[in-house]
């Protein structure tokens, strides 16, 4: 086995206002010896929806947790231009004691909010994901995707700036995913918020996003960073559109490219 130097530290820094997040020559090492990324560098800026897809054991979700400092790069610049960021796992980490207007309220009993305001935020959050009547149901009694709107709310109270995003689709039935993708869509257009959204699915990417990052197989760097320019909001009918199919071929021409 190869010995491993030990590497300069990252370094975490605030930017420009317009980047809300970059990445340069970014590379994380585990304390076992794998080689997780290496040389990775990405920009979210304000209004971005970027989408990461790749094999699985790339990195893609080591990514998002260099993103939102729950881990730190081994080497490598990390920037982030905000306090207010949100995470959505691949699983909806609702608390199954509490309704789904009690757990949307969650965010804002840790802020200290008046129960007033708390309250009338998750009810704001809910009625934006589609969820009005279901305030007072409890997690069990939600369908899968339901039950995913009520992480997308009590995240959206957050009002964060930069939203981070590790398959949270990806145990959906087919239909609930594409309607949950018709709906995130709808929410980004409407918050304006940076997206870094994690998936593997290359449909889903080019759908949500109006950037696709392509990454290679471990130890994951970039290979490719393919722009979508379709208007938000996006109807569903657009991925039956022949400039949709196009952009997918070549974003899944990037990914068998690299393993070729």
């Amino acid at each position: 086995m190869a010995t491993v130097e030990a590497p300069a530290p990252a370094r975490i820094q605030h930017i420009s206002k317009t980047r809300t997040l970059v990445m340069e020559d970014v590379s994380k090492t585990f304390p076992t010896g794998t080689v997780a990324l290496t040389g990775v560098s990405l920009t979210v800026a304000a209004g971005d929806f970027v989408s990461v897809v790749g094999p699985s054991g790339c990195g893609k979700s080591t990514l998002l947790r260099l993103a939102s400092g729950l881990d730190a790069a081994t080497t490598g610049l990390v920037e982030v231009n905000t306090d207010s960021t949100s995470y959505v796992f691949q699983d909806p980490t609702l608390l199954q004691w509490r309704t789904a207007q009690k757990n949307v309220e969650l965010i804002g009993e840790l802020r200290s909010k008046s129960k007033i305001d708390r309250r009338k935020a998750a009810q704001e959050a809910l009625s934006l994901v589609g969820l009005d009547g279901f305030e007072k149901q409890y997690p069990r009694q939600l369908s899968g995707g339901m039950r995913m709107r009520v992480s997308l709310a009590r995240a959206l109270v957050a009002e964060p700036d930069l939203f981070l995003f590790d398959e949270p689709f990806g145990a959906l039935d087919e239909i609930t995913r594409l309607n949950m993708q018709t709906e995130l869509q709808r929410l980004f257009a409407l918050k304006q918020f940076a997206g870094l959204f994690i998936t593997h699915s290359v449909s889903e990417a080019v759908y949500l996003s109006n950037r696709v990052i392509v990454m290679s197989g471990r130890p994951g760097t970039v290979v490719a960073d393919v722009r979508v320019p379709f208007s938000y909001p996006r109807p569903p009918e657009l991925r039956f559109d022949p400039a949709f199919a196009e952009l997918a071929g070549t974003v899944s021409a990037a990914l068998e490219g690299d393993h070729r």
